[in-house]
Order: C-alpha cells, then sequence, then structure tokens
C-alpha cells in the first residue's frame, strides 16, 4: 500500500477536519484571528505543537524556540519519499513564494520522520533543493518520535524487510502554521491549492 493512502487515513483520525478541508469557521471572539481559521481541530488548536528539540541539516542541536524565529509552515515527511512529500512540499514552497512576492516572510521547516537515512547531509542537499530558506530538521529516532507526538502526527516504517534499504514509510501529510508567541495557529490539508494556503497565511500574519 502507499504511503499516501495510510497517510491520508492517519491524517484524518489525529485531526477531526470539516468538509471540504476543513472550512468550518471557529466562532470566538476573543480569537484575533477567528476570521482566518478554517480548520476545527478536536480540542483545540492550542493542542498542536510545543517543544522540541532536533538537529538541523547542518549537524547543531536546535530547540524550537531557535527554528520558530517567524512565522513557520512546518511538514512531516521523509526525503525518499516516493508520492506525497514532494508534492506537499513544493505546495508549500510555492505558497511561501507567493508571499514573498506580497513582502510577507514564512519559513518552510521539513521535519523528517526517516532518522536512519535522513542524515543532516541529505536534509542539507534536500532543503536547498527546494527552497533557499528551508530548514531540515531529523535527530534521533527518540527526539523525532516527541517532534511528532507533540504535533500529533503519525508515521511508521515498514518492516517487511528490515535490510531493504528502500524501505516506505506512512506518514499523517498535515502542514501546520507556526508562529512565534503564538505556537500553532492553523494545520492544513494537503487539498489545499498553493494560493489558497498563501492567502489564509497571510490573513494570520497581517492579524498577528
Amino acid at each position: 500500500m502507499k504511503s499516501g493512502v495510510i497517510a491520508a487515513i492517519a491524517g484524518l483520525s489525529a485531526l477531526a477536519l470539516g468538509a471540504g478541508g476543513g472550512y468550518v469557521y471557529w466562532q470566538s471572539g476573543q480569537d484575533r484571528f477567528a476570521a482566518c481559521r478554517a480548520t476545527n481541530v478536536s480540542g483545540g488548536v492550542g493542542m498542536i505543537g510545543g517543544p522540541f528539540e532536533l538537529v538541523d541539516q547542518h549537524g547543531r542541536t536546535v530547540t524550537d524556540a531557535e527554528v520558530i524565529t517567524r512565522p513557520s509552515i512546518l511538514y512531516f515527511g521523509y526525503t525518499f519519499c516516493p508520492d506525497v512529500c514532494p508534492i506537499d512540499v513544493d505546495r508549500n514552497v510555492i505558497a511561501v513564494e507567493m508571499l514573498q512576492e506580497r513582502g510577507l516572510e514564512v519559513q518552510p521547516v521539513f521535519i523528517s520522520v526517516d532518522p536512519e537515512r535522513d542524515t543532516p547531509e541529505v536534509l542539507e542537499r534536500f532543503a536547498a533543493n527546494m527552497h533557499p530558506d528551508m530548514i531540515g530538521l531529523t535527530g534521533s529516532d527518540e527526539q523525532v518520535r516527541a517532534a511528532s507526538r507533540a504535533y500529533r502526527t503519525f508515521f511508521q516504517r515498514h518492516d517487511d524487510d528490515p535490510d531493504d534499504p528502500y524501505y516506505l514509510v506512512d506518514h499523517s501529510t498535515q502542514s501546520y502554521l507556526v508562529m512565534p508567541g503564538e505556537g500553532t495557529v492553523e494545520v492544513y490539508s494537503r487539498t489545499l491549492a498553493p494560493g489558497e494556503l498563501a492567502n489564509s497565511m497571510a490573513c494570520f500574519i497581517e492579524n498577528a
């Protein structure tokens, strides 16, 4: 089974999304982002995310405070992913570039769920190919799992043949808009088009 199929199922189990990729507006007079929110997350979007310690593409151990220094779009995937990851990350990058043309800066962040193969050197090449500002993060298996738990993501390696270097990893496919001092403010389905994603992120940035 392709990773994208399980990923979609896992994503839906992790997040309760409204119809059409999550277009259910939150009603909150206390929330300055109320007009921007389009995703209804079980327990509230503030329950997603938190502190992490990982290793960046330059081999440096970094914390979430060192990574999230400006609005950031986070995605959990792996560089060997044959299907959903390249499409999803490219979608995020296109949205980031659209925002740059509007004078708004968003940092693309890629967190690998395959630390065995995704060394800092591998992530450095991957990030450079995707976007010059992209941060690639890996770490020990424990560090990666802790970050995954914080963002309520799912991943599982195929263990049909433990010696197979071409193994696949099932994983969830959401992207997360995280802002300094705010934490996670929105969760995005992979069905959202680049322009829609850019417009949503712009709304949050302009209302911050």
